[in-house]
């Protein structure tokens, strides 16, 4: 009896003892596949946004090879910002109805089909239909990615998911220019080789979605969130107004230097390497990058406030290149563009993702990003058209006044405001 007795706890515990790393297993394979999911959110959004800025370095090919104005290149660059804000006004919420799987492995497939059309462009109209079906995948794909990345937050690394949205396309978007400019440079047939390796990329991404868990519940009204609207939570409505003039400006800088910037560095610097031309958007776009990681842990709406007085020098760093001060100018003022651009987009999305429902995501970001791209390439286009008529000297002068006086109104509207203070949780990053 003694015998037994002492066996019986054995025999009682080993099924709890099993149990609980069976438990333990699941969890361990959860996580294994969220983080997963979570790094093919991330290189989707990298990927859209690269293959939107790649055509920035083959501008000047395209003008060169087919005589394009500025105009004219301006029109091809806003068609592709205008399409996907058509498609966020349509398609922002659609996520939230049935799913981002099922919405984003629909966009890469659209995505990949428009770098088709690119590679086998050979005018300005052609070019801009590509960008069109271009735009259209990638503003029904950015909220989707975007929403599919707060879903997967991690409990114990709050804010990362925020984060996420605010590096990954600045990120992308320096790595598509860098990546093109050295195919332009050292591969032959460059307009069609850049489009042929984004169109690979994407596919491969729309084929690993699908194999992804669905991280948001299908509900009804799919089909009435088709209706352009926007929808946006009262606390993130007040942090969108009071931080809207900072949003238009960093944006609207970011489609000059996109669109024009190759014709500025030959107007500043006539001698200037081609590769410099395109390369003037990948100093913008890179120190926004390394901006939002540096400020990552900073008060968003100080960082919002901070980037803001960066447009200030930048734009008298860009006036000055037209004024002798050449090639080092332009890049100082991209650079610092590029400040302005990632401490606001980084602040500004913390505040307005500090505290939203599931059902929210969706909608918000699209709001986000309707105001962003609308800012992006209206006044681009507005510059094109002024280029015309007054030259690039006169236009980049008008613009860069602009936005310094468009940045002095961000700050008076984020310093008076009560309503953009980040809670205190938005401020934890790890």
């Amino acid at each position: 009896m003694p015998g037994v007795m002492s066996e019986a706890p054995v025999m009682s515990e080993a099924p709890a003892h099993v149990a609980h790393r069976a438990a333990r297993a699941r969890r361990k394979g959860r996580t294994a596949s969220f983080a997963l999911s979570f790094a093919l959110e991330v290189s989707i959004l990298a990927a859209l946004l690269a293959a939107s800025s790649a055509p920035t370095p083959i501008y000047p090919l395209y003008q060169d090879q087919w005589g394009l104005s500025a105009l004219a290149v301006t029109v091809v660059f806003s068609a592709y910002a205008l399409a996907l804000l058509l498609a966020l006004l349509t398609t922002g919420a659609l996520s939230d109805h049935l799913g981002r799987r099922p919405v984003l492995v629909g966009a890469l497939l659209m995505a990949a089909a428009s770098m088709g059309l690119l590679a086998s462009a050979d005018s300005a109209g052609s070019l801009t239909i590509a960008r069109v079906l271009q735009g259209a995948a990638t503003g029904a794909a950015t909220s989707a990615a975007g929403a599919a990345l707060l879903d997967l937050e991690n409990p114990r690394r709050p804010g990362r998911s925020a984060l996420a949205n605010s590096i990954t396309p600045v990120a992308g978007m320096a790595t598509g220019v860098l990546v093109s400019t050295l195919l332009v440079r050292f591969v032959p047939a460059p307009t069609v080789t850049v489009y042929v390796l984004l169109a690979a990329l994407l596919l491969t991404q729309a084929i690993a979605t699908v194999f992804t868990t669905e991280t948001a519940h299908r509900r009804a009204g799919a089909l009435r969130s088709l209706r352009p609207r926007v929808g946006v939570p009262p606390p993130a409505r007040r942090t969108l107004l009071a931080a809207g003039a900072a949003v238009g400006t960093v944006w609207a800088l970011g489609g000059f230097y996109s669109s024009l910037g190759p014709a500025l560095v030959r107007l500043a610097a006539p001698e200037a390497p081609q590769a410099a031309l395109g390369m003037v958007f990948f100093a913008l776009s890179a120190t926004a990058a390394l901006t939002v990681w540096a400020l990552r842990r900073r008060p968003p709406r100080a960082t919002a406030i901070g980037g803001c007085l960066c447009v200030l020098p930048a734009a008298a760093l860009t006036l000055s290149a037209l004024h002798g001060a050449g090639l080092p100018a332009v890049y100082g003022g991209a650079a610092l563009a590029g400040i302005a651009f990632g401490a606001v987009t980084q602040g500004v999305l913390r505040m307005l993702l500090a505290s939203l429902e599931e059902r929210d995501r969706g909608a918000t970001l699209a709001a986000y990003y309707i105001l962003s791209y609308l800012s992006m390439s209206l006044p681009a286009v507005a510059a094109g058209a002024a280029t015309q008529h007054y030259g690039l000297g006169a236009t980049s002068h008008a613009y860069a006044i602009t936005a310094a006086l468009l940045a002095l109104a961000a700050l008076a509207a984020l310093t008076a405001s009560r309503g953009g203070a980040a809670r205190p949780e938005a401020d934890r990053f790890h």
